[in-house]
């Protein structure tokens, strides 16, 4: 039997639908004001650690091979079959972003709209969907 906090990944998925407005709000009407760039990177890093978050307690719960990166959070669920290999890509591109977002901030184009800010919030909802699928899959006939 597997214990997986289904209430940790549930507030975090709760977050995706405010992300997502968000994000289509920005990438539909980009300017370029300061704002814009600091609200981005919010929602850039938020989207990560939801990501990053829900797949470590896939990994801890389904007692998965641990994870040593933020890439490999991203291969580990792949591998298990969480993800498809668009969002294996997406994602992957996406914990990528974490050192620029929150070590060389200081260097990150703020001005510009990022290429992933267009089409992530679609991947983040579908990205919900998939974890709620995934867990009703693998824990729903243990329960009963």
């Amino acid at each position: 039997m597997y214990y997986v906090n289904r209430e940790g990944i549930e507030r975090r998925l709760g977050c995706i639908p405010e992300l997502a407005e968000a994000l289509d709000h920005l990438a539909a009407s980009w300017t370029g004001s300061l704002l814009e760039g600091l609200a981005q990177e919010r929602a850039l890093h938020l989207a990560l650690e939801i990501v990053t978050d829900v797949g470590n307690f896939l990994i801890d719960g389904f007692m998965m091979r641990d994870a040593s990166s933020y890439e490999d959070i991203i291969e580990v669920i792949a591998g298990e079959g969480v993800l498809t290999a668009e969002q294996e890509k997406t994602f992957r591109e996406l914990v990528q972003l974490r050192r620029p977002l929150v070590q060389e901030y200081d260097e990150w184009p703020r001005r510009e709209l990022h290429p992933l800010a267009g089409s992530l919030a679609g991947q983040m909802i579908r990205f919900g969907e998939d974890i709620r699928e995934y867990l009703r899959r693998e824990l729903d006939p243990w329960e009963k």
